[in-house]
C-alpha cells in the first residue's frame, strides 16, 4: 500500500528545501532497475515480494522485451526517523521530502538522454556492479555528472553476488570495493574543482555515508553511518 498521498506530495511541492532530483546513472546491466523497484517498494508503490522483478520504470513495451531502460522519472515521497534527520546538513522546512527521481539509461546509445536528466538534477546516484567493477558508460556520464558541478554518490551494487555465488572472502571482497572508490575518487579529482569549487570537497568516502552497499537478491541496503 502507498504510505504517501497527492496531498502530501502537492504540500511538499510548495517547500523548496524539501526537494531532491537526483538522477541514477550507470552501465547497463548493472542492476539499475531493480534498486529502483527497492526504492519504490520502501514507499509502497509495489509489493515486496515483486520488488526486482517488476522493473517498474520500463513503461514501453519495447523497453520490456529488450530489458533497456530509457529516461524514466517518479516522484517520492519520504520522511526519514529522527535519527536519520540529524545527517541532512542542508537547510530543510519540517521532516518530509520530495524525492524526483530519475532513472536515465545505461546504454550507450542512448547517451543524450542521460545528458538531457544530468540537467535538472541536484545530484546523482552512481551504481556500480561490485564485482564487474567500473565500466565505460560509468565512467564517461560521471565525468559528464563532476564537470556540470552535480555531486555524486555511490551504490555498491550486487553484493550478494559476490558473497554467495562467488564465495570471496572478506579481504578479497575489500579489494574491488577500495578500487571503485579510488576510480571514482580519480574522476572526481580530475573533472572537479576541488573544495574552491561550488560543491566544495565531494571526494566519496564510506565513513561520510557517500558509499552504500546492496544486494539485489535479498533487497537489502546500507551505508557506514
Amino acid at each position: 500500500m502507498v504510505n504517501f498521498t497527492v496531498n502530501q506530495i502537492r504540500a511538499i511541492m510548495d517547500k523548496k528545501a524539501n526537494i531532491r532530483n537526483m538522477g541514477a546513472i550507470t552501465h547497463m546491466d548493472h542492476a539499475k532497475s531493480t534498486l529502483m523497484d527497492f526504492l519504490m517498494c520502501k514507499v509502497g508503490i509495489i509489493a515486496s515480494a515483486r520488488s526486482g522483478e517488476t522493473c517498474f520504470t520500463n513503461t514501453r513495451k519495447d523497453e520490456q522485451e529488450c530489458c533497456i531502460s530509457k529516461s524514466m522519472a517518479i516522484s517520492l515521497f519520504y520522511k526519514p526517523s529522527e535519527n536519520n534527520l540529524n545527517f541532512i546538513k542542508q537547510s530543510r522546512d519540517g521532516s518530509g521530502f520530495l524525492i524526483n527521481l530519475i532513472n536515465s539509461p545505461g546504454h550507450v546509445d542512448f547517451s543524450s538522454e542521460v545528458t538531457a536528466a544530468l540537467r535538472v538534477t541536484d545530484s546523482t546516484l552512481v551504481m556500480v556492479d561490485c564485482v564487474s567493477g567500473m565500466c565505460v558508460q560509468t565512467e564517461t556520464v560521471l565525468c559528464q555528472t563532476v564537470a556540470k558541478g552535480i555531486e555524486p554518490v555511490l551504490m555498491m551494487n550486487k553484493t550478494d553476488w559476490a558473497l554467495l555465488e562467488l564465495q570471496q572472502e572478506p579481504k578479497e571482497l575489500y579489494k574491488p570495493f577500495q578500487h571503485i572508490v579510488e576510480n571514482i575518487n580519480v574522476i572526481i579529482s580530475t573533472y572537479g574543482k576541488g573544495e574552491s569549487g561550488p560543491m566544495g570537497n565531494i571526494i566519496i568516502n564510506p565513513v561520510l555515508s557517500t558509499v552504500g552497499f546492496r544486494s539485489d537478491l535479498h533487497s537489502w541496503a546500507f551505508t557506514l553511518k
